[in-house]
């Protein structure tokens, strides 16, 4: 073994303290970007927050300085100061140079918070030119600084003073009579680790301290800009909390439909989670709180926020799963009830009509959320959709049938279910758009018997195996909603064929052309011509391996009509058995081993049949009643549906029954010989 290729104990890295957060940045605060540098603010305004709904803090204050660093004051208990037992570090110098140190890990010091894995402040502090932090507590003003996560003492102000080592809080002074407790943090962040055009979104400052604000009515955000030397001041304070938010959020050119819902209560709920001494415990029971505000407005848009522990989770999670589910439900539900909504045979609304025109701040305060990130960009807390679900769809339940409110929800209901038929009614028009367009402005192929259907629900594609096939489905099928497209030969097997090949070939050519979604990267499923297409091929050994050729051109380079389950392969029977006498009865069936059972069980029964048995060659020797009854008639016909459960395994079985590779296939073949049933053979 080469030195080059030798691995060994000393090739492993063992990242200590913060040096983690300093080699993977983006780990720990999402990007380097501006998004980045933004999230480091986040991280200390949503600390101060933790202080507010715990109900310690009544004030928080940010000031974005014009030398670039971030100051943000709060009054609530201050960090503590004491000795830790066990690293003996102060509080203070534990949660910043210490990745998982907090008070958020359970003990008593929070009941909910954003903070959950004690990254935060600390990451903060690792990513730091300057890191200056005071602590008012107990009577005394501590205070410390840190040099890109290394306790010290700076001799000036700002980033460019001389740093000196020295770890331990040091008490500056005692408080003033009157002075609150609280904690100051001051940052410059080290521009080393983020990209060079990364600067800090003032207006994404000011939203989060504004929807902060909405979310925690009890307490006053203040925004200090003096990035420009003059200081301008912006103050938050929302008494009337989330419903003000909807307030603000809703579009201000429309009128609202209704007045604003609020909804709010507890549940509980059942997850697997460590105890203090971190042994996993099953079915541990959680308390959640739900706070909801909803209206409704004459527009079309929708907007709905989501929030957990006040932090914003931009793409939603289980707490936005249950909303959804719960506003469908109760609204279907209400619709439903009421006589007169829907007239007969009307599809129920969908979320989308639901949702049109409105407005939703959904909060969820639990303890120990999950998130997929420590962004927490979307909750993963599963057992929060039940609660959130149940509660939502309670209120909402009593808000259509109370008296005082019935009249107004009833508008709400009309309004939804007129957006549903607004909807299907353009989309109606669309789909006749779409095929007089894809029949008109393109030539379709003269083989193509099509029908007459405009909308794509009931309508279906069969891909027929020959032209002597046709004859019979064109007599057999339903014009009304039933296409034909005949297919001469074998396809080319695209699994060896380049994309250019494929094209090229006449037969693909024609399909692709037919279902007018185009194909590969470009192929469109909503713009697709048919609600189904049906391979119907001959019931041999030919015929298997045109399906096969069919199946693997879709799966390569139409696979959305496989994932959404509308591709199918039609049964054709091999065999027609005929019985004599007065109650003579026709049986088909699909194999040789069914064919003899049959004709066993009708002689045993006494029944006279006549025999030779005939066996189809092929499509073409049916009639079109008999083609109708056996093949194509969706009340009595047999159909496998095509799927694509596992993606990988899919593909790996194409490469090696269709690919290149002769080899493999050959050694598979004999590998599974022992597995084929040799009296099932068509022969």
């Amino acid at each position: 073994m080469t030195a080059e290729t030798f691995y060994g104990a000393d090739d492993l890295t063992h990242l200590e303290g913060l040096e983690a957060v300093r080699k993977r940045p983006g780990m720990y605060i999402g990007s380097t970007d501006s998004r980045g540098i933004n999230h480091l603010v986040n991280e200390i305004v949503d600390n101060s927050t933790d202080e507010g709904v715990a109900g310690h803090a009544t004030k928080i204050v940010v000031t974005l300085h014009a030398d670039g660093s971030v100051q943000v004051d709060d009054d609530g208990r201050g960090i503590p100061t004491g000795t830790h037992a066990k690293s003996k570090l102060s509080g203070v110098e534990l949660v910043l140079t210490r990745l998982h140190a907090g008070g958020k890990f359970g003990g008593t010091g929070y009941k909910t918070s954003g903070g959950l894995h004690g990254v935060g402040a600390s990451a903060v502090n690792a990513l730091s030119h300057r890191y200056d932090i005071t602590v008012r507590r107990e009577g005394k003003v501590h205070q410390m600084s840190f040099a890109r996560g290394v306790p010290g003492v700076f001799d000036g102000p700002g980033p460019k003073a001389k740093f000196k080592k020295q770890s331990g809080l040091q008490v500056e002074r005692r408080m003033k009579r009157g002075e609150p407790t609280g904690t100051s943090t001051r940052y410059w962040h080290d521009t080393r680790y983020f990209e060079n055009n990364a600067t800090l979104d003032i207006e994404a400052v000011r939203s989060k301290l504004r929807n902060t604000a909405f979310l925690v009515p009890g307490v006053t955000y203040v925004l200090r800009n003096a990035t420009d030397g003059a200081i301008e001041e912006e103050t938050f304070s929302y008494p009337n909390g989330i419903a003000d938010m909807v307030d603000f959020l809703a579009p201000g050119d429309e009128k609202a439909v209704s007045g604003t819902l609020m909804i709010t209560g507890e549940g509980t709920y059942r997850e697997n989670a460590a105890d203090e001494n971190g042994v996993m415990q099953s079915k541990v029971e959680r308390r959640a709180e739900v706070e909801v505000a909803l209206r409704w407005g004459t527009g079309y848009d929708r907007t709905v926020e989501c929030f957990t522990n006040t932090i914003r989770n931009v793409h939603g999670g289980t707490h936005r799963r249950g909303f959804d589910r719960a506003v469908l439900k109760s609204v279907q539900d209400a619709i439903g009830r009421t006589r007169g909504l829907l007239k007969p045979k009307e599809d129920p609304p969908t979320l989308e009509d639901v949702q049109e025109g409105m407005t939703a701040v959904v909060h969820v305060r639990l303890p120990e959320p999950q998130f997929t990130s420590q962004t927490k960009d979307e909750l993963s807390t599963a057992g929060i959709t039940k609660v959130l679900q149940g509660i939502v769809e309670q209120h909402i339940k009593a808000w259509t049938e109370n008296r005082r409110t019935k009249t107004e929800a009833k508008t709400v209901l009309q309004k939804v279910v007129d957006a549903s038929r607004v909807r299907l009614t353009q989309k109606q028009q669309k789909d006749a758009a779409r095929r007089k367009t894809a029949l008109e402005g393109a030539a379709m192929p003269p083989k193509l018997v099509d029908c007459r259907a405009t909308g794509i629900a009931r309508s279906e594609l069969f891909l027929v195996e020959g032209d002597s096939a046709l004859g019979s489905a064109r007599h057999a099928r339903v014009s009304e909603y039933q296409a034909l497209l005949p297919l001469r030969g074998k396809i080319l097997n695209v699994q060896k064929a380049s994309l250019a090949d494929t094209l090229r070939n006449a037969e693909i050519a024609s399909i692709v052309q037919v279902l007018g979604a185009g194909s590969g990267r470009t192929f469109d499923l909503s713009t697709m011509r048919y609600g189904r297409v049906i391979l119907m091929a001959d019931a041999d050994v030919d015929g298997s391996h045109i399906r096969t050729l069919l199946i693997t051109l879709f799966a390569r380079y139409m696979r959305p009509v496989i994932e959404d389950g509308r591709l199918y392969a039609a049964m054709p029977p091999l065999h027609k058995i005929t019985t004599k006498g007065r109650n003579a009865e026709t049986i088909f069936t699909f194999t040789q081993r069914e064919m003899e059972t049959t004709v066993a069980r009708l002689e045993k029964a006494g029944r006279q049949i006549i025999t030779p048995v005939p066996r189809f060659k092929g499509l073409g020797e049916m009639d079109a009643d008999e083609l109708w009854e056996t093949t194509m008639n969706p009340a009595t016909r047999s159909v496998r549906r095509i799927t694509l459960d596992d993606a990988e395994a899919a593909e790996a079985a194409l490469e090696l029954l269709m690919g290149e590779k002769v080899e493999p296939r050959r050694a598979w073949l004999v590998e599974s010989s022992a597995r084929v049933d040799q009296s099932a053979i068509d022969i």
